[in-house]
């Protein structure tokens, strides 16, 4: 099996701070700008920060999904918020720490326990959260519902 794969993303200027990421595979496109927290950025537009966070989020979820599949976890949904928090390291500006808040929701308590062992587990084989220089922390919640 080949383990080496790629990702083609492009993006273009449109004005400003403002630009569009494509891909050649991918219908839809996605408008990109400085944030407002910067000067000229913009609100209302994702930026390279939420795309950063959104990607150790979605990661997180895929991961978990192909686990949960593999370990044969029965749960009823699965959510998960998460906060980048931009600071100065060592004078550079980075996303020096991802926190993402998992919710499963399971019908029983020892289901629960299995489901949080597989959020852990997801978490350190999620390859983007490998692959990034943020402190990754996990602040996991799962819930039994009957």
């Amino acid at each position: 099996m080949n383990t080496q794969h790629h990702y083609q993303v492009k993006v273009n200027w449109v004005s400003d701070r403002k630009g569009i990421v494509s891909s050649e595979v991918l219908p839809t496109t996605i408008e990109v700008a400085t944030p407002p927290d910067f000067p000229k950025g913009m609100a209302g537009i994702w930026s390279p920060e939420h795309f950063l966070v959104a990607a150790a989020n979605s990661c997180l979820m895929t991961t978990f999904l192909a686990i949960a599949e593999n370990s044969k976890l029965e749960f009823q949904s699965f959510e998960c918020n998460a906060v980048g928090v931009l600071d100065k390291v060592d004078g550079k500006l980075m996303v020096a720490e991802i926190i993402l808040h998992p919710t499963v929701v399971v019908a029983d308590e020892p289901t629960a326990e299995r489901a949080l062992r597989i959020i852990e587990k997801s978490e350190a084989a999620c390859l983007i959260s490998n692959s990034l220089k943020s402190k990754m922390v996990l602040q996991s919640k799962v819930v039994v519902k009957h």
